[in-house]
């Protein structure tokens, strides 16, 4: 086969076979398909869609390219959860270490950022001596001692995802349904998980902008996964506004730090945590059903025990031990920190929650392209949400962390443009619908 032809066949819009895309994969796993190549294949998908069949054939194919995981030693059931991802999105270090605190094992590999979305990776990167991409040795010891590690996909897991993960995020197919679905699949089926929960954004800041793209997608990644044997169900969340009050990297591990000690918690995404655990633990059947999940959930919250596992995780991937205790000598500060305040005054009618993730992104907190070297200080903080009274003389709208003058006034800019002032403000439940099998 030659991958000109495959990728003819899917321009055309027709329907490739099992052999064809497990050939793309393996070509894709040992560089023998080249980049242009990845970058064709992904466009004519983008394009012309992928069949029920095409994509559960993609996802066991990126599987199955490197080695499965097999939990069956541990005593707990094994868990995770996937975001499509958003601004101020970073439920994932909260999560995991709840649930593990609840009797779950929690073996988390997550992305970095794609496109105005951060990474889980990236937030991570900013806790000085994090290994992000340890061996598959101590992932499994430090699943096995602390109970959860939220780690990057190792060389060995996925490895064909890997590299179109990459490509992907430079070639304009991130918003892919049937990519979106192989690709966050793929990952989980390779880490042997026995159940998965699915957090699909929408709104403005979401990929799937609307309530029906993301059910579409929630129905997608449901029934692929069910098929492929891992008991998985779906969330819609609202992203019409930064899920936590901050976008960045270490802002937003500083974010998570307080949320985790009850400093400072933003409601918004303590629901969406206590949701997406609550579902998570009645389907690993760890509590009767998800309302008796989110009480256990709120208990390791309440109880500290969420932050004493987080803090474990920490040191034992290699950052300090006492991380939880004094992050705020360990994340980078940025050199430029400012207030921002709108020009008039008034109550937030609508946020453009990308335009803020865009934001970050130019202010050096994500990347235009794969190579680039993210500044873990910059972003967001103190982002007012929807329906906040705002304004010169009142509460700003954020607080811009930036490397320069030139680029705080860039980033400032961003902001204000970013809020709408005035006029009614909408009805924005966070938790949207549920999607079972």
């Amino acid at each position: 086969m030659l991958p000109q032809e495959i990728i003819r066949i899917k321009r055309d819009g027709k329907s490739l076979t099992s052999e064809q895309i497990a050939f793309f994969v393996k070509g894709l796993t040992e560089g023998s398909v080249t980049e242009g190549q990845v970058a064709a294949l992904a466009m004519a998908v983008f394009f012309n869609g992928l069949s029920v069949e095409e994509r559960v054939a993609l996802t066991l194919a990126m599987r199955d390219s490197g080695t499965v995981l097999d939990w069956s030693d541990l005593d707990r059931p094994v868990l995770d959860k996937h975001s499509t991802g958003g601004v101020g999105d970073n439920v994932s270090l909260m999560l995991a270490p709840a649930l593990a605190a609840c009797g779950a094992a929690v073996p988390m590999i997550s992305g970095r950022g794609l496109g105005h979305t951060g990474g889980t990776l990236d937030k991570f990167d900013s806790i000085p001596g994090y290994q992000t991409q340890p061996d598959n040795a101590m992932f499994r010891k430090v699943v096995r001692d602390v109970g959860c590690a939220i780690i990057g996909q190792t060389g060995d897991l996925a490895p064909a995802d890997k590299r179109f993960y990459g490509i992907r995020d430079v070639t304009a197919t991130v918003e892919s349904l049937d990519l979106i679905t192989a690709s966050i699949l793929s990952k989980k089926l390779a880490a042997g998980l026995q159940s998965l929960v699915l957090d699909v954004k929408c709104g403005s800041g979401a990929f799937m902008a609307t309530e029906d793209e993301a059910r579409a997608l929630a129905e997608s990644l449901v029934l692929v996964a069910n098929g492929a044997g891992l008991k998985t169900t779906a969330l819609i969340t609202d992203m019409n506004e930064p899920l936590a009050s901050a976008a960045g990297n270490a802002v937003e591990m500083r974010n998570a730090v307080d949320f985790l000690t009850g400093a400072e918690i933003d409601n918004r995404l303590f629901d969406v945590t206590v949701a997406l655990g609550g579902e998570l633990l009645a389907n690993g059947g760890l509590v009767r059903d998800a309302e008796e999940g989110g009480d256990r959930m709120r208990l390791a919250f309440e109880s500290g025990a969420a932050a004493e596992i987080f803090g474990r995780m920490v040191s034992a991937l290699g950052g300090p031990a006492d991380f939880v205790e004094k992050a705020e000598t360990y994340l980078p500060e940025a050199p430029v920190v400012r207030e921002v305040y709108p020009d008039t005054p008034g109550l937030i009618s609508a946020i453009d929650t990308r335009a803020i993730g865009i934001g970050v992104v130019e202010l050096g907190g994500g990347r235009r392209a794969a190579s680039d070297v993210i500044d873990h200080s910059v972003g967001y903080s103190a982002l007012a949400g929807l329906g906040h009274p705002v304004g010169p003389d009142a509460m700003p709208v954020g607080v811009v962390h930036a490397r320069d003058e030139d680029a705080a006034a860039r980033g400032e800019a961003a902001l204000k443009a970013a809020y709408a002032i005035g006029g009614d403000v909408p009805d924005n439940a966070v938790i949207k619908a549920r999607i079972a099998p």
